[in-house]
């Protein structure tokens, strides 16, 4: 059964996170589409053991859904997509037509900032800051940066900031857990907001996608483990 919980997104058994967004045209299609989804495979028995979770996230704007997917490794995302993926996609289109999907990306989880004083508290809000760059050195240059001045700051509200990195250099996605909207805007608007800003702008290589105040922010919808974590 579906649950509302954010993923574990440094579980060691994810070898890969598949982050894609499906857009829609109007607010009210928004759950819909998302349930659709997570109807589809909690109906299949059969779900590969390399299927470790599933979770929805809806935008503010109502219009697109973010899929945040856990699998243990490519290879076997890639042959699910193969055989399975064309009729779960149809049948959802049968019943929602005019979705868009834009494509997935690959990412590898890199680095992560877990403030002391997070433990316990559950996010309200997710914010996910993305950057196109030029090859894995800039990818791993950009993280370092932004996580030196996180340790450095201290932003209130901020409860975790897991740096994804795509598989093809490419991209790079911040997963930010906040705590609200109130503290979030608070960072972008103030904080360390301008000094990472400026920090980010020196590195050569980087363009930003989507960041500070145009960031794009979801709200938990729904989320499906299929293998639980392993304990650690």
């Amino acid at each position: 059964m579906p649950t509302v919980h954010f993923p574990d997104v440094r579980r060691p058994d994810a070898g890969t996170a598949l982050v894609s967004q499906w857009i829609v045209s109007a607010p009210e299609l928004q759950h819909r589409a998302a349930d659709l989804l997570i109807a589809e495979w909690e109906r299949q028995d059969d779900r590969p053991d390399a299927m470790l979770s599933l979770t929805a996230f809806l935008s503010e704007d109502g219009l697109r859904i973010l899929f945040y997917a856990q699998w243990t490794d490519d290879d076997a995302h890639r042959a699910w997509a193969r055989t399975r993926r064309p009729a779960t996609v149809g049948r959802i289109d049968e019943e929602l037509p005019g979705i868009q999907r834009p494509g997935l990306v690959r990412y590898a989880l890199g680095r992560s900032h877990l403030p002391a004083d997070a433990a316990g508290r559950n996010p309200g809000l997710l914010v996910t800051p993305a950057f196109r760059t030029d090859g894995p050195a800039t990818q791993r240059r950009l993280a370092g940066t932004v996580l030196a001045i996180l340790e450095e700051e201290q932003v209130p509200g901020l409860l975790g900031a897991h740096f994804h990195l795509s598989k093809d250099g490419e991209q790079v996605l911040n997963f930010a857990e906040w705590e609200d909207e109130q503290q979030w805007r608070r960072f972008a608007e103030h904080s360390a907001a301008p000094r990472l800003r400026a920090a980010l702008e020196s590195i050569e290589g980087v363009t930003f996608l989507n960041t500070f105040g145009n960031a794009a922010r979801y709200r938990l919808y729904a989320s499906l483990v299929n293998v639980e974590p392993p304990v650690r």
